[in-house]
């Protein structure tokens, strides 16, 4: 039998309940009926439930789907997606630098690896609940976290009872690692090259939607971005493609999809979040958008960034392209005053994970870009500490690693000075299933990324 993962409508609904109360609509009537029919919750990890539902509770679960989409938020004035919007309720939205900013290949080569190393330390524990974690990294003497996860020394008890990502820990653990295994979190960033070699900076959200029909296969896709997949080839288009029974607006997928948008833009916070916007809406809404939209702007500011203090400044850059008022801006606010107030970042974390797991998906975007933040404000942008403490927050680890590397990586600012534990296990070496990327080194990635800082507008998509 097969079972598609985060498609099913009977999946979706439960996902969609919790959403529409977060955003600020009531959806109690409707989770009442579809109790009363026999409904389930949605799964709390999995995409997809193990059996199928009835036609009868398909059915009634697309139909409440749409009722719940007309459901009246609250929310709706201070957290829009139009970017128009957006910057009317940001009274500090950046202004464009006097000059073109630049950054040298070695930054960029920095930036990738650094992606690709918190990717690959999150991968064999995503999924995984907090204590896991902790208990995991302690049994091997690896905790706190500061290098990569290894099954060798674990007693047998602890593997059975929490046992590693099944997809990821034959690629990913200290042991098996050779080269940088393929993961969505390094297929979005070079689908992004793509797009800007053959559409330039002035891309539009439909010339997204074509590359994606053209070059992702559906299989490769998840949540929000499989759902948007699925709305494109209903003839639904842009935007309307991320608000159609599409219950992940607010997750964690734009995210991880900024980087490219910041490193293109160094030193242009403001023209970094426009290139995320246009890009997230075909996926996500509201606080799913502005995470797109605080992260490139981070990665904006970092490509220029110096001193000792920079990351702090990076955050900042970040918070001035979000709606003040906004969940995620208290959420990002929330995450830097317990960074700074606290010593012990196990504290912070478990601090976080009280305030946002009771109400949110483990791949949503609020908490998950809080505990960036708190990573990255913790360690002063080191490259390590920002690594280890956004993997070893939880929740979706992977993608937490690969950003907050981008980040420290970008402000190191060369590849000799990252770890050479956490770089050497790469080989220069990228596995992928988008277009002719496969085995591609990041030195090369490197160089394609700065051609698009600057030089015309619109290149041929040459092969790596």
């Amino acid at each position: 039998m097969l079972r598609l993962t985060w498609v099913q409508p009977e999946d979706l609904l439960g996902h969609e309940l919790r959403q529409a109360a977060l955003d600020g609509r009531e959806p109690s009537r409707i989770a009442e009926r579809w109790r009363a029919a026999g409904g389930s919750e949605a799964p709390p990890r999995a995409g997809a439930s193990p059996e199928p539902a009835s036609r009868y509770l398909r059915q009634l679960a697309e139909d409440l789907l749409d009722e719940l989409a007309d459901l009246p938020s609250v929310l709706k004035d201070v957290e829009p997606t139009d970017l128009d919007k957006i910057k009317s309720l940001c009274p500090n939205w950046p202004s464009p630098p006097a000059g073109r900013g630049a950054a040298p290949p070695a930054r960029y080569e920095a930036a990738w690896l650094g992606r690709a190393v918190g990717c690959l330390l999150g991968k064999p524990v995503e999924k995984l609940p907090l204590e896991a974690i902790r208990q995991l990294a302690e049994a091997t003497g690896n905790w706190p976290l500061n290098t990569y996860f290894t099954a060798k020394g674990v007693p047998a008890d602890l593997l059975t009872a929490h046992p590693w990502n099944r997809r990821s820990a034959g690629a990913s653990l200290a042991e098996n690692i050779d080269g940088m295994p393929e993961d969505d979190d390094l297929n979005y960033p070079l689908l992004n090259l793509l797009l800007l070699r053959r559409h330039g900076k002035a891309f539009t959200t439909t010339d997204v939607a074509r590359l994606w029909l053209d070059e992702l296969p559906p299989g490769r896709t998840f949540t929000a971005e499989r759902i948007a997949h699925r709305n494109l080839l209903l003839g639904i288009e842009p935007p309307h493609t991320a608000r159609h029974r599409n219950p992940f607006r607010e997750w964690i997928g734009a995210l991880i999809r900024a980087d490219v948008h910041g490193w293109t833009n160094p030193g242009d916070p403001a023209a970094a979040a426009a290139q995320a916007h246009r890009d997230a809406t075909l996926t996500h809404t509201a606080n799913g958008v502005y995470a797109a939209m605080f992260t490139a702007a981070v990665i904006a500011r970092a490509a220029t960034g110096t001193g000792p203090d920079a990351v702090h400044t990076c955050l900042r850059a970040g918070l001035r392209v979000i709606p003040p008022h906004s969940r995620l801006s208290h959420a990002v606010r929330h995450a830097i005053q317990l960074a700074k107030t606290h010593e012990d970042f196990d504290t912070v974390v478990d601090e976080l994970h009280a305030t946002y797991s009771p109400a949110h998906h483990w791949v949503h975007a609020i908490p998950n870009t809080a505990l960036i933040t708190a990573a990255l404000t913790h360690a002063n942008g080191d490259f390590t500490g920002s690594v280890c403490r956004a993997v070893s927050g939880g929740w979706d680890t992977d993608s937490n690693g690969a950003t907050a590397g981008s980040v420290a990586a970008l402000l190191a600012g060369a590849p000799t000075a990252l770890p050479e534990r956490w770089t050497a296990p790469l080989k220069n070496r990228l596995a992928t299933s988008v277009a002719d990327f496969n085995g591609t080194g990041f030195d090369t990635l490197a160089r394609l990324t700065q051609e698009l800082t600057h030089g015309p507008d619109h290149l041929e998509a040459t092969r790596p």
